[in-house]
């Protein structure tokens, strides 16, 4: 049976800064955030005590109204080549609703008695995918936390591969991701398709709790899913966490159909690198973007130039300043397409988000440093 959690909105305010952390290191903190959460139990046996299992493994799976998506990684999970008895699955629903929480309970009635314990927690906020991991692990019961999405697919021996690569000197594991895709791919599948080569990512990690615990868990301020991962992995960094790397641990993540023209409302993402610049500036140059976006900078300097030039009535510089802004949007487009599609739909995509999203970019770098008070990057 599931057992059906709701966080309090009393919560403990975190450590201080540097808390935990080593000696001689230093990161910007984080606003208070809860270290651990009070859990009211709604379920029909609420005063009932938890199994005395010993748990070695909690899986943490943030959801937020995906319920086919979310069937199909708990069917992945359920199905792991690990003692049953040893693990259990938490799915935190950012955004509760019925459908998720019938998948629950669903699986969690279909392998009762032989399956791993699946618990669901529907968040009340904050909300985030970084809140929501904060959620999950904090109710846990294990001492290792393994991280995933709800649209990925888990190889049955995911979970075996990636506890066997702990030892006493490990506090942190990264597995793999494949990403299948077949022909040519779009800008945005190529693009997505970079989360196969990254350092480390919360679609397959594992973490030891009390290291969680010393580093303060996840930034809640990484409202989106983007960057929430690196800032965790920085903060292991940061904290000299041995981090080993399982590369049998696989995590097939299928790249999800997109519409035409997203990359445009996925933009907006791009103002948490401030944060991200902020909390860790040489990790950021090292290991996200080692000088700013020139190029964008210079393609809307050339695009206010020639418009501030039509309005003073100055032809030549006007002539200048648009070829300076066409030059280098022709460039941008062209990069795009190096390696993509070559549709008619996909090429005019191109030209059009190519056009909008330096400008688009910028402002949302600029909000980002607003925003967080940071450098503009």
């Amino acid at each position: 049976m599931p057992k059906v959690l709701a966080f309090n909105r009393d919560r403990r305010r975190r450590r201080a800064e540097g808390d935990g952390l080593r000696a001689g290191r230093t990161r910007e903190a984080p606003p208070a955030a809860p270290r651990s959460a009070s859990v009211t139990r709604l379920h029909p046996h609420a005063g009932d005590a938890p199994p005395a299992v010993d748990i070695d493994v909690s899986i943490v799976v943030p959801t937020r109204g995906r319920p086919q998506l979310l069937n199909r990684c708990i069917a992945s999970l359920v199905l792991q080549r690990f003692d049953p008895g040893r693990f259990e699955i938490i799915i935190v629903d950012d955004g509760p609703d019925d459908s998720t929480r019938d998948i629950v309970v669903g699986w969690s009635a279909h392998t009762a008695g032989t399956g791993p314990d699946i618990v669901y927690i529907p968040s009340m906020g904050p909300h985030g995918p970084a809140a929501a991991r904060n959620h999950g692990w904090r109710a846990a019961r294990g001492g290792i936390i393994a991280f995933t999405d709800d649209d990925t697919i888990a190889r049955a021996d995911w979970l075996r591969n990636g506890m066997l690569a702990f030892n006493d000197d490990v506090h942190a594991v990264r597995g793999r991701i494949v990403m299948p895709m077949s022909g040519t791919p779009t800008d945005y599948q190529l693009d997505a398709k970079n989360l196969e080569t990254a350092e480390f990512v919360t679609a397959n990690c594992f973490v030891r709790r009390r290291v969680l615990e010393d580093i303060g868990g996840f930034d809640e301020r990484f409202r989106f899913a983007w960057r929430e991962d690196s800032d965790l992995y920085f903060s292991l960094l940061e904290y000299s966490a041995g981090i080993v790397h399982a590369p049998n641990a696989v995590m097939t993540h299928p790249i999800r159909p997109a519409g035409w023209g997203v990359s445009i409302s996925q933009i907006r993402k791009i103002q948490f690198d401030a944060l991200l610049f902020k909390k860790h500036p040489l990790l950021y140059r090292e290991k996200i973007r080692a000088r700013p976006r020139w190029d964008f900078y210079l393609t809307v300097a050339a695009l206010f130039a020639c418009l501030a030039s039509l309005l003073a009535a100055l032809a030549e510089a006007a002539v200048a300043a648009g070829l300076v802004w066409l030059f280098m949007t022709a460039r941008f487009c062209a990069q795009r397409l190096k390696r993509t599609s070559r549709t008619p739909s996909h090429i005019a995509e191109m030209l059009i988000t190519s056009i909008l999203i330096p400008p688009l970019a910028v402002f949302w770098r600029a909000v980002g440093a607003l925003r967080f008070r940071a450098r503009l990057i």
